[in-house]
């Protein structure tokens, strides 16, 4: 698997989130900063492509992140909202994918309502943008995938307003979350900011599309999973502690309920032997 680029954050050895590498076939994986003058709403671009042609469909799991991506895909350009459980495509064939992952807060504009409003689903990007939004399947089929992102970068200048100071909020808070893991409570994340606690909630609710408590939890699971990715030898219970939970056992139940699979069997399955 190929990084390429950088994103925001020092990039992990793999996408930070993908849960199962794929045992037989190619996979590659790249990530492209935005330019500087969409950075304020553009988080990063992504490629995919797989080749699995002579062999069996292949699951790809990945843990959600609070941010919407407009994915371009072979016959399908829609933005899908925050995916609040597991991210779970049987990849097949030989195909690929070109995503731009919006800022947290910044997809409220081009939305034109709260983004809450779309977690869990997808909405066609002709209804978001016009029929413009059909050059962005040109974005498909360069082995030079910098021609990609200047078309896709173009686009979004056209389309995309200015970003507002609540969608800048928005974005300045989920980096808060997820550059300090010591923070372990919506309530303390408000004071940080200033807000009461029904403030911070109603903006998430509206420019993030997740509430503040989920953006922590699952950061705590991103957490996790990059340490058991690394081999590190990890006890369980220090970890938990760790990340906020009240005893081992909670954050035992909350991995198993994200991940499919306790944090030892998730170990294993990585590191096998």
């Amino acid at each position: 698997m190929t990084v390429i680029g950088k994103t925001r954050r020092a990039p992990s050895p793999e996408p930070r989130g993908v849960l199962h590498r794929l045992a037989l076939g190619d996979f590659a994986h790249g990530r492209f900063e935005a330019p500087e003058d969409l950075a304020d709403r553009i988080e990063h671009f992504w490629t995919v492509r797989w080749n699995l042609e002579g062999r069996a469909p292949q699951v790809q799991e990945t843990l959600p992140h609070p941010n919407v991506h407009l994915v371009v895909e072979p016959g399908s350009i829609a933005a899908w909202g925050v995916h609040t459980g597991r991210w779970t495509r049987a990849l097949e064939g030989r195909s690929q994918a070109f995503g731009i992952k919006f800022r947290p807060g910044a997809f409220r504009a081009p939305l034109g309502r709260a983004v809450s409003t779309i977690a869990d689903t997808s909405i066609d990007a002709q209804a978001l943008f016009g029929p413009g939004a059909a050059v962005l399947a040109d974005v498909l089929g360069h082995e030079d995938d910098r021609v990609a992102t200047d078309i896709a970068s173009a686009f979004l200048r056209e389309h995309l307003a200015p970003a507002t100071e609540p969608a800048l909020l928005a974005g300045r808070i989920v980096d808060g979350v997820a550059d300090d893991l010591e923070l372990h409570s919506a309530d303390e994340l408000a004071r940080r900011f200033g807000m009461n606690l029904r403030a911070l909630q109603r903006l998430f609710n509206e420019f993030v599309g997740v509430g503040p408590k989920w953006v922590i939890k699952r950061y705590r699971m991103h957490e996790a999973v990059a340490r058991v990715q690394a081999g590190q030898q990890v006890p369980w219970a220090a970890l938990a502690q760790d990340l906020g939970y009240f005893d081992q056992a909670h954050f035992i139940a909350d991995f198993r309920k994200l991940v499919g699979m306790t944090p030892g069997d998730y170990a294993r399955e990585r590191h096998p032997g």
